[in-house]
């Protein structure tokens, strides 16, 4: 499918049909990211397209910072390629279409073209790469590696796949972990 084409398209899989829909789907490593951080995030209240991140607030990530029970957690270049490779292959094996992926040292961006939630795609991105981290024994087996939840956000006109794409691809600083697909 090419990228003028619209991507809310119908498929029919076992007799269903299904709404296929382009997600732009975000989620941080666990401890960064902090409410309230100089790094910015949102909260259920404040995440809605076009609405502006927290404000910095100290106390509120002094607060949240006391709860955890671990140190925050970051992705070196064999992890983040190991990240990589198995959201890659967790949307082979689901029959998503990824459309573009990066992983940084701190937090994951995917473009992905799935028939189920996106909350259900982060959930699945975030189960297979822990195990393949538990595999490859470079943690703790107890590590906390993902911050709760993300974010996850339709992208239902062409031009938002688009610039979506090239946010994740070309607007994250010096290039780590990337994937780009071909069909783009």
């Amino acid at each position: 499918m090419s990228s003028s084409e619209v991507r809310d398209v119908r498929k029919c899989r076992r007799g269903r049909i299904e709404l296929t829909v382009v997600y732009l789907i975000t989620f941080a490593c666990y401890g960064n990211h902090l409410h309230g951080g100089e790094s910015g995030s949102v909260d259920r209240l404040h995440n809605a397209p076009g609405t502006p991140i927290l404000e910095v607030d100290s106390g509120r990530a002094a607060f949240e910072a006391e709860l955890m029970d671990q140190a925050p957690y970051h992705l070196d270049q064999t992890r983040r390629d190991a990240v990589l490779e198995t959201i890659q292959e967790v949307c082979v094996h689901r029959g998503w279409s990824l459309l573009a992926a990066h992983v940084r040292s701190n937090h994951v961006h995917a473009v992905v073209e799935a028939e189920v939630p996106p909350e259900r795609v982060m959930g699945d991105f975030k189960a297979y790469a822990s195990r393949r981290l538990n595999r490859m024994s470079l943690d703790a087996p107890n590590r906390k590696r993902w911050a709760r939840h993300g974010s996850t956000r339709w992208l239902s006109k062409p031009q938002h796949v688009s610039a979506a794409v090239q946010y994740v691809v070309t607007e994250q600083g010096e290039p780590m972990s990337v994937f780009v697909s071909h069909q783009l």
